[in-house]
């Protein structure tokens, strides 16, 4: 049994299926009815063996057994090296070919990391298309061996993906569906990251009344979260405050954006460099600050602001520049 990384499950290697010959030679590319594998990586056909040592140059580097794959797979994957996961991808699958369900959820979730990696190192569209890609695929997987947690996280991932991809009613879909399973078998995590992103699609949708609702049951949420995740809460903190001043909720938004300092200024020490949520939680605290004009009271986190500013018209504390 070789150990997944992040979640410790087995990727268990069981006997693989031939896999379909090429048509074509992969060497000179000429057509032929048969055509010979290469004997180690089964992945290159030739016509025989002068093509397959003239390809050799240049197949080489490629030519790797199965088994030297899931090493090769694991071992990046333990030490988090993305870039080298992804460079296997092209074999997943056949990694998967034959395996046990609990093995296939582990491959997926090892791509899924690795393209999660690749995301949050470039932002890149194509990484969040195939995080959904190969969520979507471990949702049926996860329902199937009865996974429900798992199965609501999944559904949440690919929520978040499709908003990425402004999929906004497709997204809605999968954050209603974790929902379901979230209140059916009390996962207090689920109903957060649901309820956070129906409360974000709610409010840009214009509901919000709806939206601040949502979002106040994703707060309530918080604490009883089967594990600790600070920064689930700054997120939901980001956006109640936000939508809080967009409802001109002035007097709930003001105990909020004081929570929503002190946990972004704890997470900046944690890491130990400015985080950006504490750059949020300064914006919706000017935001707070120019609404009310106030003298900041000695010790309150809103002293950082320095004194009261004269008040602008609301529309213009958007705070854009913050994010930027």
């Amino acid at each position: 049994m070789v150990k997944h990384g992040a979640r410790n499950w087995g990727l268990f290697q069981l006997n693989f299926g031939r896999v379909k010959a090429m048509s074509s030679c992969s060497y000179c590319g000429k057509q032929r009815a048969a055509l010979k594998r290469c004997s180690r990586c089964k992945q290159a056909s030739y016509c025989g063996a002068e093509c397959q040592n003239a390809a050799w140059k240049g197949h080489r580097k490629a030519c790797v057994t199965l088994d030297d794959v899931f090493e090769k797979v694991n071992a990046a994957n333990l030490r988090k090296d993305w870039r080298e996961v992804l460079k296997w991808e092209r074999r997943m699958e056949e990694m998967m070919e034959n395996q046990a369900d609990a093995a296939c959820n582990a491959i997926l979730a090892t791509y899924v990391d690795a393209h999660t990696g690749a995301f949050n190192s470039t932002g890149s569209k194509d990484d969040s298309l195939s995080i959904v890609r190969l969520e979507t695929r471990r949702v049926e997987l996860l329902g199937k061996m009865q996974l429900f947690r798992d199965q609501g996280d999944a559904l949440c991932r690919v929520a978040d993906g499709l908003l990425f991809l402004d999929k906004h009613q497709e997204a809605e879909g999968y954050f209603q569906r974790a929902r379901k399973i979230a209140e059916a078998h009390g996962f207090f995590s689920v109903e957060c990251r649901s309820c956070l992103g129906l409360g974000e699609l709610a409010m840009a949708e214009g509901l919000e009344e709806e939206g601040v609702e949502l979002l106040r049951n994703a707060l309530v949420c918080v604490p009883l979260c089967e594990e600790d995740d600070t920064t689930m809460e700054l997120r939901v903190l980001d956006f109640l405050t936000d939508a809080l001043f967009h409802t001109h909720a002035i007097d709930e938004m003001e105990p909020l954006v004081t929570r929503f300092l002190e946990a972004a200024k704890a997470e900046s020490q944690k890491w130990g460099r400015l985080h950006w949520f504490e750059l949020q939680s300064v914006v919706a605290s000017a935001r707070l600050h120019e609404v009310l004009c106030i003298a900041p009271r000695v010790g309150s986190p809103l002293t950082l602001l320095g004194p009261c500013i004269p008040p602008r018209p609301i529309a213009s504390a958007t705070g854009s520049t913050w994010s930027e």
